[in-house]
């Protein structure tokens, strides 16, 4: 199993509508078409030998390679160095649109920018997870892969001088292999497009570059929106890079990651789908997107909230009016099944496509959305009358509903429980919709609002809180902790000075931190329906980050922050997890953990500035 490549030598590149990974290797091993939650056409990265993938490497065997993002762009290259010249894979994808297609293209860019080199590649696509049988035809100008549900055609970059590239191109019942020499300033390559108009067509360099400009270009115009100036710019604008390339551009929904069946543990049975949107990530792209000045991002992700609250508040479905997660397009047929036929990474099985969690009762999405919604309505995105409407359906249900058990936060499948962070967050959205009729004008139940929001609380502080402890606890009548609750004094249930959320950060740093990495909770101590183990969540360090700030623990936020840095990968991304040897764990990149890096790097930046 040692030659999967491990989970953080990827980069990303993708068009607002789907993406690809590409390893330090410049293997393409990753590539679901035409959305981020479609079937794979590359999979090699949960099971190398059926999979598929698409190769480029030079022609000898002994070499070294580096991986950069060219500046402020997501436009990824990767550098290959051999004694006889070095050489570059630029791999990026032409931004598609707002419009939902079936085409998108992605461009691999060869040079040689010393010497001379040969490089290899081979196209090998699996169809619909490797399910589907293709055809392959040759032709002058490239290749074509026929299944039936989508084409791939290799379109081949050359001048008129060129011996054509399809004299190097071979083709066995599956794969095409090419073979391309290159000296010193030259450049060609191939396009890979997905649903093509017609045959492979002939690409001439000057159209070669103009993709690559236009690329370039998007992404420098974009960035060059964010408003932070702050002690980790680099950090901060990579993540803010990884997130729109993980959003879908005609519905404005982020993607918790764009992988799937990405273990949380070495073999084993913590493989899930993340290429879907949940409800809570509203909370924080909208705080996160609104910090750094990305205004038309998150109002396009409020849109989208305000969609799934008008069509679903009044539809109950045994697990509450809202689903935790759906589809980019907004719809909820999240079946998850399994696919047998693949060993998975490094024979991590099994490999789950779906999410089975999808209409499991969270209660806790009720106040995220919430909170999404009127940070955004304080920034002048406003609910209409249709979404008010809806958005009394819904609290009026959770009036009859938040003192309930649930599966919580962490998606855990060993049962309801009464969890903490679901009261919370259920005191937080009668908490910012009273805040929102108050501040409109707007008809509301005020009275059984208010009582339920101060009944909340009463509880949470009577059932929530472990004396012995000195902390507030995962669940009533027990003693764990859980690092979801990093988040109390955040959304202002507790303030950041008072003695109990003192004590409880103590209690937390004993139990659940390791040299600054922070565990989601001890499964041991709180079975959570699921085999084995995993490593320190991410996203909750950087949540204990923000924590920290807020309590005035200023020194130590900094330290943790720092370190926590140095666990990215070359290019700044995170995965979901760290493992105790430093290597990343589950699904990747994780848009929450990114979410979490840009919250703590601009509470921090504004903690450090108050206390000079």
């Amino acid at each position: 199993m040692d030659d999967y490549p491990l989970i953080e030598d990827h980069g990303l590149i993708g068009d607002l509508q789907t993406a690809a990974l590409v390893t330090t290797e410049a293997t393409i091993d990753w590539f679901c078409c035409p959305r981020f939650d479609s079937p794979s056409v590359f999979g090699a990265l949960l099971d190398r030998r059926k999979g598929g993938h698409c190769t480029v490497r030079p022609a000898v065997g002994t070499y070294t390679t580096k991986q950069l993002y060219h500046p402020d762009t997501a436009v990824l290259v990767t550098r290959f160095m051999t004694e006889d010249g070095a050489g570059e894979v630029v791999d990026f994808m032409p931004v598609t649109g707002r419009t939902a297609t079936d085409r998108h293209r992605i461009v691999r860019m060869l040079r040689c920018v010393r010497g001379s080199m040969t490089f290899e590649g081979e196209i090998a696509p699996r169809f619909d997870y490797g399910r589907k049988p293709h055809q392959v035809h040759l032709t002058e100008h490239g290749a074509l892969f026929t299944s039936e549900d989508l084409t791939l055609a290799v379109h081949a970059v050359r001048e008129p001088q060129d011996e054509r590239l399809a004299s190097t191109l071979t083709a066995d019942d599956k794969d095409v292999r090419f073979s391309l020499t290159l000296r010193a300033g030259q450049q060609r390559g191939i396009v890979m497009e997905s649903a093509p108009d017609g045959p492979p067509q002939e690409v001439r360099l000057e159209e070669f570059q103009r993709l690559f400009d236009e690329t370039v270009g998007f992404w420098r115009s974009w960035l060059g929106q964010s408003t932070y100036t702050g002690r980790w710019r680099e950090a901060v604008e990579r993540s803010a890079v990884t997130l729109k390339l993980m959003t879908y551009a005609p519905t404005g929904a982020l993607v918790a990651a764009p992988t799937a069946g990405l273990p949380e543990q070495l073999g084993g049975e913590r493989n899930w789908d993340y290429r879907f949107t949940w409800i809570r990530d509203a909370s924080f792209s909208v705080y996160a997107l609104l910090g750094l000045g990305f205004k038309e991002e998150a109002a396009a992700f409020i849109d989208w909230l305000h969609d799934r609250v008008k069509q679903d508040a009044g539809q109950g479905n045994g697990s509450g009016p809202l689903n935790i997660m759906y589809r980019v397009d907004g719809t909820a047929d999240l079946v998850e099944e399994t696919l047998d036929h693949w060993e998975g990474y490094r024979g991590s099985a099994p490999v789950r496509i779906g999410n089975g969690a999808a209409t499991q009762l969270q209660l806790d999405i009720y106040g995220e959305a919430l909170d999404s919604i009127y940070f955004a309505h304080e920034h002048g995105m406003h609910l209409d009358h249709g979404g008010w409407t809806a958005l009394h359906t819904l609290l009026d249900w959770l009036v009859d509903h938040w003192d309930q058990p649930g599966e919580g936060l962490w998606e855990t499948r060993g049962g309801r429980k009464d969890f903490t962070y679901g009261r919370v967050m259920s005191w937080v959205a009668f908490d910012r919709a009273l805040r929102i009729a108050y501040d409109d004008g707007r008809p509301a139940a005020g009275g059984r609002w208010v009582d339920a929001r101060d009944e909340i609380y009463a509880q949470v502080l009577d059932r929530g809180w472990d004396p012995k402890k000195q902390a507030f606890v995962q669940h009533y009548g027990d003693d764990v902790l859980d690092s979801a609750l990093l988040r109390m004094s955040t959304v202002g249930f507790i303030m950041p000075d008072d003695p109990m959320w003192k004590s409880t950060l103590d209690a937390m740093e004993n139990e659940l931190v390791s040299d600054s990495l922070v565990y989601r909770y001890n499964p041991e101590a709180s079975p959570d329906g699921l085999r084995g183990s995993e490593g320190t969540f991410s996203l909750c360090t950087f949540m204990y980050v923000d924590a920290l700030a807020r309590a005035g623990r200023i020194d130590t936020a900094r330290l943790v922050l720092e370190k926590m840095l140095t666990y990215a990968n070359h290019l700044g991304l995170y995965s979901e997890e760290i493992d105790l040897t430093g290597r990343q764990l589950g699904n990747f990149p994780q848009a929450f953990t990114h979410l979490a890096l840009i919250d703590a790097a601009i509470t921090l930046d504004s903690m450090l500035r108050e206390h000079r």
